[in-house]
């Protein structure tokens, strides 16, 4: 049992350290991009929609209280802990997660979802990326919801529809039916075939009048 414990322990370790190591790498990119105001182009006839709206209080108001607390722990630190680097190593953790979370919010910043004539683009800050064609799209509609779950990606059975969500803050506004069941690809992996998609955007109302004129137009 000792030796299954221990073949098995690194190939559960290993795709999650990747994962974090790319969450990382992300981060940073989309912090620079937008500390740079340098966003991903769109092509001809993409409209973005932000879902930052909602959280931005939130983050706003973590991003003031890391900032607070780099002076307060090192206060503390300094005189508390006689070990002279203690004090650098807190600063540096600090700085290190106010900037992990400015850009977390630029991430979200940067990576609007977009309806273009592709199809539909649905983004969650810089990890989430998939694209659903028009030919896979039934109908758009907006109607906010309040996923049992807090988690920002999760799977609901609908009666017989296997529903995929993409939640904000908690939430969804735009409900998405496909013609067939449709598999995407997420970090974790494929997903089992899904029969609708409901996502999280500032503008609901928005994002439907354009779905609905590209879908008349395509």
């Amino acid at each position: 049992m000792t030796d299954t414990t221990t073949t098995r322990a690194p190939g559960r370790a290993g795709p999650l350290l990747r994962r974090a190591i790319a969450t990382e790498g992300a981060m940073w990119r989309s912090l620079y991009r937008w500390a740079r105001r340098r966003p991903p182009a769109l092509e001809p006839g993409d409209a973005p929609f932000s879902y930052l709206g909602v959280v931005k209080p939130i983050l706003g108001v973590l991003i003031g209280l890391s900032a607070v607390e780099i002076p307060i722990f090192d206060l503390i630190v300094s005189n508390v802990v006689p070990w002279h680097p203690a004090r650098w190593i807190v600063g540096v953790l600090g700085v290190w997660g106010l900037l992990w979370m400015v850009g977390l919010f630029a991430s979200m910043s940067i990576h609007p979802h977009v309806v273009g004539p592709r199809g539909i683009r649905i983004r969650l800050n810089a990890a989430i990326d998939v694209t659903v064609p028009w030919d896979h799209v039934e109908a758009v509609h907006a109607r906010y919801r309040s996923p049992p779950s807090g988690r920002s990606v999760q799977v609901e059975q609908d009666g017989d529809r296997r529903v995929l969500q993409f939640v904000v803050a908690s939430q969804t506004s735009v409900d998405i039916r496909l013609r067939r069941p449709l598999t995407l690809d997420l970090p974790k992996g494929r997903t089992e075939p899904v029969d609708e998609l409901r996502l999280y955007a500032d503008d609901p109302d928005g994002f439907v009048r354009r779905a609905r004129d590209l879908t008349t137009s395509v």
